[in-house]
């Protein structure tokens, strides 16, 4: 069953048809909390925090189209309103290998090592812009409005970021 008939059902008040959405995309959006929370437990309670938001809040989606960029929506916020109560931001470079390779799994931990410390040198926007981008594979319009600015605002925070990478640490320019 395709979403935009599962969307429709969910927002009629099917259980099951949200559960088959969520389910659709658990691996995403559990790579993504985790990414947010740094560790296990908290991305599930992140994504359980979704799930209830989705349930009740099905009903103010407009376009059956978006429910995923939506949804992820909602899971950011949820993560980073968790990390303000919980006064404990970890950057992502202090995360242990074994957490993070479930975010990454097809690099090493070698190339985990490298690619956490270059990011290390950018902005947190451009950082968090670049992750959402290339580690989770997310388009411009989802993060523009996972990150609450505009898509131009996400296409210069990646330039400049990635712009800033490689007067760093060398690299095609002409990419």
């Amino acid at each position: 069953m395709n979403a935009g008939r599962l969307v429709k059902m969910a927002k009629k008040g099917d259980k099951e048809a949200l559960l088959q959405l969520i389910m659709a995309e658990k691996d995403a959006y559990y790579r993504l909390a985790l990414s947010y929370m740094k560790n296990e437990h908290d991305a599930m309670d992140a994504m359980e925090e979704m799930i209830l938001i989705l349930y009740e809040k099905i009903g103010n989606l407009k376009k059956a189209e978006a429910f995923y960029s939506w949804s992820k929506t909602i899971l950011v916020n949820l993560c980073k309103s968790m990390l303000n109560k919980q006064r404990k931001v970890i950057p992502l470079e202090s995360m242990p290998d074994e957490q993070h390779s479930h975010q990454v799994p097809h690099v090493n931990s070698e190339q985990r090592l490298d690619i956490q410390q270059m990011l290390e040198h950018l902005n947190e926007h451009q950082r968090e812009t670049i992750q959402l981008k290339y580690l989770h594979d997310l388009d411009y319009k989802t993060i523009a409005e996972i990150t609450n600015v505009s898509i131009g605002t996400v296409k210069s925070r990646i330039f400049e970021g990635l712009k800033k990478l490689r007067e760093l640490f060398g690299g095609d320019s002409n990419e």
